[in-house]
């Protein structure tokens, strides 16, 4: 098949490319920088306000994956732009090539829009998809790690230096990228039913607490790590303090912080997905010593 890929160039769209191609689909996708020659992919130049380069990304696509948004904004307009008007020109023109189906990246954030402005603008995204005349599936994942992910390193490093920061008590579920990868190939090119919503995970039943989590990550980098929680109060003021040292470059800001201090980001059963179309491959406890392994080798822990 052919599919048309957003966010290509990003840590869970370059798993996907890997995995797309392995499979033996060719892929387009679009990209803002040049990018080297790679078999079995079309690199189109070009963003998401770019609709020329949107309409050259879906011509003659069997499928859509939307992987590109914002995970990490200083403000409102910027959710905005990147995970609301970015999905709505995507979607206009997947459904202008007549492309037959749509797959949306979301996140389990969209469930509690009122937490946070990360999770608002995915839950607007939804609608937009949920609303437009075509084919359609919308994937929830719930904390992404793996090979090459920048946003979940810090937690490495702080398990390396024994003592992970961590927020209220609560609980999570995670995914390794190459699964959730598996996962967008399977819904874009198996035959399902149109207007799911599906929440992944790795398998384990009822997610992980924050402590458990913080013992995986310890085992990972192959030391005795020790999680603490920290009250939201804390959080909101390191979260101001990182914005002043680290200005927009910053990793905790105030939307972060009500998003992480939410008790429940546990996959919803309910919302499972069929294990006819898909299940997860990668075991938490292996999969993210691999990911350790993996920032070893790179020079990054």
């Amino acid at each position: 098949m052919r599919l048309a890929v957003t966010g290509a160039t990003g840590f869970v769209g370059e798993r996907l490319l890997g995995a797309a191609r392995a499979a033996g689909h060719d892929v387009r996708a679009i990209t803002r920088r040049p990018m080297p020659p790679r078999a079995g992919v079309e690199w189109i130049g070009g963003a998401l306000e770019d609709r020329p380069a949107l309409d050259r990304l879906c011509q003659g696509a069997d499928a859509v994956i939307h992987v590109a948004g914002v995970i990490n904004a200083r403000d409102h307009a910027a959710f905005e732009a990147g995970n609301v008007a970015g999905t709505a020109a995507i979607l206009a023109a997947a459904q202008s090539a007549g492309v037959p189906r749509f797959i949306h990246v979301s996140s389990l954030a969209a469930r509690e829009p009122d937490l946070s402005r990360y999770g608002a603008s995915k839950a607007r995204s939804e609608e937009l998809v949920k609303t437009a005349d075509m084919p359609f599936a919308i994937v929830r994942p719930p904390a992404v790690y793996g090979p090459g992910d920048r946003e979940t390193l810090e937690l490495f490093r702080m398990a390396r230096r024994g003592l992970i920061a961590l927020p209220p008590a609560g609980r999570l579920s995670l995914i390794h990228a190459d699964d959730l990868a598996a996962l967008l190939i399977a819904l874009a090119t198996s035959d399902i039913p149109d207007g799911l919503t599906v929440e992944p995970d790795d398998g384990h039943a009822g997610g992980y607490s924050h402590r458990e989590f913080a013992a995986l990550l310890g085992s990972a980098v192959r030391r005795r790590a020790v999680g603490v929680s920290f009250p939201q109060a804390i959080l909101r003021t390191a979260a101001a303090l990182d914005g002043l040292i680290r200005r927009d470059g910053a990793k905790l800001t105030p939307d972060r912080v009500a998003y992480f201090c939410h008790p429940d980001w546990v996959a919803d059963p309910a919302k499972a997905v069929a294990p006819s179309v898909w299940r997860p491959e990668i075991e938490t406890a292996r999969g993210l010593g691999q990911t350790a392994d993996w920032y070893r080798e790179a020079g990054w822990l």
